[in-house]
């Protein structure tokens, strides 16, 4: 009786039942890691769908595969010791095709196109992949490859609704771990990513709920949402929350392996390594009602947020993070005009962001923190409060003396102002900007004011502590109107 019992516990815990559950080594899959087995997966999945859905199951062993076709009420089920391995393309085989998509040129090709996957659904429902495998697409490509056969996402989803992504390891997975574009309703909970590119790339989705992941990505960023024109259609991205997420830049395979190495400097555009979170940048839709909270950022690039295509972000709130050996700004707000964007798309605009209980040790002190806009647009509406953080220091003189160039319709990034004429915030074209309980300290000294501000309507910083150097003025203003200080303390070095 005692064994009846635990099969029905291991049941349970899976989800499963015998009459939805479908061995891929029944149907051809071998699992050596030699023979192509996607046309097995294909036809397990397809049986299953005609009977109305149910459990793919992956047994321990490699299954080398190209394109799997998701259908709706399909759980894809990775057992302990199971790996769904990409192949690399040969002559006569490959993945998919990517589809037509005569939008392609508002967004990067890889935002454009979702069949090119080692596992793509659209328009579908009730998805689930999960279990204690491994999702390796060591035969993917990073790149924007157009060339038939080649596959670049793991993971690629559109327009579905009702996803579950839970506890697989996924790694080497080219330009997308994961892409999800306009996806209703999904769950992403402890997933370990890592890739040589993008982690999760969130896509003009809604209902989304990311939590207890670890996502290495040196070379690009982390977690990310954008809201693109991809679906043909703008879309906003709404009613998100992230938390207890680690995402960070070491280098490839080592989050996976525990040695965290930092062999690698850079990322392909010279930036040193990326691995953050993100919002934008492609912005044609708007970000609404998102919550990040509980995460830590380790040797990687700092918190972005940017719309610059024409979509607004708004209503935004991100608390008790912990960032270290952070490679620039640790706090980026970008309003531009990029506007990658149908033709007569209006101007974008960011307001209401709330950004609390962040510590930062150890920052690259050329870009200091930004909130910019562009002459006419302002980022309005911004709250950081209690904040710590611990600069490298050592800008000077000269650096105080610089105006940086606006570079309205630029990538987005910090490098994009050069070197940034403040040591703590620099802060242009914005209203209703409030520092409360900041604190900014230096590793060495550090020759520019603290805060650098122009065009700036009603700023008020309250318990704002910070070092200059003798000599230098703590605060330089240029058509600033509403300046208050309160309870503020400006100490020399």
């Amino acid at each position: 009786m005692k064994y009846v019992f635990f099969i029905l516990l291991i049941f349970s815990c899976l989800n499963l039942n015998a009459s939805v559950f479908y061995n891929v080594k029944d149907y051809g899959a071998k699992g050596d890691g030699i023979q192509i087995d996607s046309p097995a997966i294909n036809r397990a999945i397809e049986d299953a769908a005609r009977n109305g859905g149910g459990t793919i199951f992956f047994p321990a062993g490699t299954y080398l595969s190209y394109s799997v076709r998701l259908q709706s009420n399909i759980t894809l089920y990775l057992d302990a010791g199971s790996v769904l391995l990409a192949a690399y393309p040969g002559e006569a085989s490959g993945y998919d095709l990517a589809e037509d998509n005569e939008h392609n040129r508002f967004q990067d090709f890889g935002h454009s196109h979702w069949k090119n996957s080692l596992i793509w659904g659209i328009e579908l429902g009730n998805i689930t992949v999960c279990g204690q495998g491994m999702i390796d697409g060591r035969g993917l490509t990073r790149e924007e490859s157009r060339l038939p056969g080649v596959g670049n996402k793991a993971l690629s989803l559109k327009l579905c609704r009702n996803v579950i992504l839970k506890d697989v390891t996924m790694v080497n997975c080219g330009h997308f771990a994961l892409l999800a574009t306009g996806v209703d309703n999904m769950t992403i909970h402890n997933v370990k990513v890592d890739t040589n590119r993008d982690g999760f790339d969130i896509d003009c989705c809604r209902n989304v709920r990311i939590s207890d992941c670890s996502v290495n990505s040196p070379w690009d960023d982390a977690i990310v949402l954008k809201s693109s024109y991809g679906l043909g259609f703008f879309r906003d991205t709404e009613n998100i929350t992230i938390t207890n997420c680690y995402v960070s830049g070491y280098d490839k395979g080592s989050l996976i392996d525990g040695t965290f190495r930092r062999d690698e400097p850079q990322a392909p555009d010279q930036g040193y390594v990326t691995g953050r979170i993100k919002l934008g940048t492609e912005s044609s839709g708007g970000f609404r009602n998102i919550s990040i909270s509980n995460c830590v950022f380790e040797r990687c690039r700092g918190l972005a947020l940017e719309t610059v295509d024409g979509g607004f972000l708004e209503d935004i709130v991100i608390s008790n993070i912990t960032m270290r050996d952070i490679v620039n700004a640790p706090i980026f707000l970008r309003l531009g005009s990029r506007m990658r964007s149908p033709k007569g798309t209006p101007m974008g605009r960011m307001s209401r962001i709330t950004i609390s209980n962040v510590n930062v040790y150890n920052a690259d002190s050329r870009y200091a923190s930004i909130i910019s806009g562009v002459p006419d647009y302002h980022i309005e509406d911004v709250t950081l409060s209690d904040i710590r953080i611990l600069y490298k220091g050592g800008g000077t003189a000269e650096d105080a003396k610089l105006t940086p160039p606006e570079n309205e319709s630029l990538y987005p990034e910090p490098w994009m102002f050069g070197t940034i004429p403040a040591s703590g915030f620099f802060i242009r074209h914005a209203r209703n900007i409030e520092l409360n309980n900041v604190q900014v300290d230096f590793m060495t000294p550090d020759y520019r004011p603290s805060i650098w501000m122009k065009d700036v309507d009603g700023c008020r910083l309250i318990n704002y502590r910070a070092k200059v150097a003798k000599g230098v003025e703590p605060y330089v203003l240029s058509d600033v109107k509403g300046f208050k200080t309160e309870l503020s303390e400006i100490s020399e070095f």
